[in-house]
């Protein structure tokens, strides 16, 4: 556990951070006046580290912009899914070449009316475990659901052409247990009808990779972020770790 690692590490009066046997201890001052890059050994004191909680350290970085991002909430995602029920499923966009719809509108007192797409191959329904489908009009417990039984899922709107992506503050796709989310400064989201070319494809593997190349999304990653205070009696150095 990193977190508790952390704090025996603040515990100790001294602590060994970077372990390069060939080379000898450098003093912090001697590192902070001289120019990068170079290799250094260290013995140092952890002072402090951010976050201070371990999961606060996770965020969602653009590879082309370079922004850095919090992950959305659970509440965010939820409101943008409330928000985008109030438009109903266009019916002209059911049953096309490429995707099979089914619709129900909920017994509960808001009505909901709900409505998924599954993507055909060959104009034929594929195993649930290889299976990508669009979902309009659905909550996120519902959501999860279809996430946990469906290789990919994807929330969508109507409009009168096709249908759409959410807000990208949403995540655009579902894999599994893991939500993945487009840059809202260089996407240029398009309409769903794109993914009819992978569905095309003889045995479409739905990576989340190809999945957003298609609809113009730029990718963002799941990045761990955290920031060292190192001391010794020479001075403070602060440290940072960025890795995917």
């Amino acid at each position: 556990d990193l977190e508790l690692h952390l704090q025996r590490c603040q515990q100790l009066s001294v602590t060994v951070l970077t372990d390069h046997q060939d080379l000898s201890n450098t003093e912090l001052k001697t590192i902070t006046s001289s120019p990068a890059p170079q290799q250094y050994r260290i013995r140092a004191k952890l002072r402090t580290y951010k976050p201070q909680k371990l999961h606060q350290s996770v965020k969602l970085h653009c590879s082309k912009c370079k922004s850095l991002q919090e992950v959305p909430d659970r509440d965010a995602f939820d409101l943008i899914l409330h928000d985008s029920a109030g438009t109903a499923p266009n019916p002209e966009l059911h049953n096309t070449s490429w995707y099979e719809s089914v619709t129900w509108t909920t017994q509960d007192q808001k009505k909901r009316e709900i409505a998924i797409h599954f993507v055909k191959r060959d104009e034929m329904l594929q195993h649930p475990e290889d299976t990508l489908l669009m979902i309009e009009g659905g909550t996120l417990k519902e959501i999860w659901k279809l996430a946990k039984r469906f290789k990919c899922v994807i929330p969508v709107r109507s409009t009168e052409d096709d249908l759409e992506l959410l807000d990208l503050s949403a995540p655009f796709l579902l894999q599994g247990n893991v939500k993945y989310y487009g840059c809202k400064h260089c996407s240029t989201p398009k309409p769903m009808k794109n993914l009819s070319s992978i569905a095309a494809e003889q045995q479409p593997s739905w990576e989340p990779t190809e999945i957003a190349q298609v609809l113009g999304i730029e990718l963002l990653q799941y990045v761990f972020i955290m920031k060292f205070t190192l001391v010794d009696e020479t001075g403070a150095l602060n440290a940072y770790l960025f890795d995917n």
